[in-house]
């Protein structure tokens, strides 16, 4: 094994955004934690009165140390690794994280917004997190989907190119935008058990995490996030127990997921699942639910 993946020896980019591409809040939750490992330092950001609905995402207010209220506006960020972070382990110097709010709108001037802060920080790689909702059960290992519309990524790392069309979230937008440019990119996707949407999955976390130090060869300290997995895989156990009818779901769904995962099951599908995913997105917003 070599030190780096090659696609990722240079400076390289993660990231995510609350909102359509983040089922169960396990992107953004991911890329939070990489910036908490990272002691991140925040190097850029963009204007949020410009890009997003306060209706709809509503500022945060609290209390600093000196009793003052604090405002927290809904926004986007960029973060670089702390000086300290650098020192101790200088691979993890080439990470840098950004994350924030799916915009509401001006998604063109935002995408070129973004796109400047990146090209200022020099990246060479971008890797993208998104959380999906699947017909998968919550009992068995979450599953990672990997895409890149870059010809020497999935020449490097063996995946495919997504041939989804229909409506999209900002990462698509923000990743054409990156690939025009001649940053490559690569997307990775967690399948998130759709009848446990409404909770944070820690699960589907850790599992992005581990593909995120799979692919960057790097190592986080996540031992409290997999306490948490367990406990959130058992907390649902315990739910299905007393529910007989989700009970035999999820048998259901267990039985079709040991199917793919055999020996002879198809190569595509995880990449059924995901088209699946979308297509579904777009038909329920066509009617008009959340």
């Amino acid at each position: 094994m070599t030190e780096h993946n090659p696609v990722f020896a240079g400076r390289t980019l993660i990231v995510a955004f609350e909102g359509w591409n983040d089922a169960a809040e396990s992107a953004s939750t991911a890329a939070k934690f990489v910036c908490e490992q990272l002691e991140g330092v925040l190097v850029g950001a963009v204007d949020p009165e410009e890009y997003y609905d306060f209706q709809f995402n509503r500022p945060e207010v609290s209390y600093d140390e000196h009793g003052q209220r604090v405002f927290e506006w809904p926004g986007t960020a960029l973060y670089v690794a702390g000086a300290d972070i650098v020192a101790s382990n200088a691979q993890l110097g080439r990470l840098s994280v950004l994350v924030g709010f799916e915009p509401s709108r001006r998604w063109k001037t935002f995408t070129a917004e973004v796109l400047e802060l990146i090209e200022d920080q020099e990246i060479d790689a971008v890797l993208f997190l998104g959380g999906m909702l699947a017909d998968v059960p919550h009992s068995r290992p979450i599953t990672v989907n990997l895409t890149s519309q870059n010809e020497k990524a999935r020449q490097e790392l063996e995946v495919e190119k997504s041939h989804y069309e229909g409506p999209v979230g900002i990462l698509s937008v923000l990743g054409q935008a990156l690939e025009d440019a001649g940053i490559l990119t690569v997307a990775i996707w967690a399948s998130v058990p759709h009848y446990v949407h409404n909770t944070p999955s820690p699960k589907a976390t850790l599992a992005l995490l581990s593909e995120l130090e799979r692919m960057l060869h790097v190592e986080f300290d996540h031992k409290g996030l997999a306490e948490e997995s367990f406990a959130w895989e058992r907390g649902i156990d315990e739910i299905a127990e007393s529910d007989e009818e989700m009970a035999s779901y999820i048998q259901q769904l267990e039985k079709r997921r040991d199917e793919f995962s055999s020996p002879g099951a198809s190569g595509d599908a995880l990449a059924m699942e995901f088209e699946k995913f979308l297509r579904d997105k777009n038909k329920n917003e066509e009617k008009g639910e959340n």
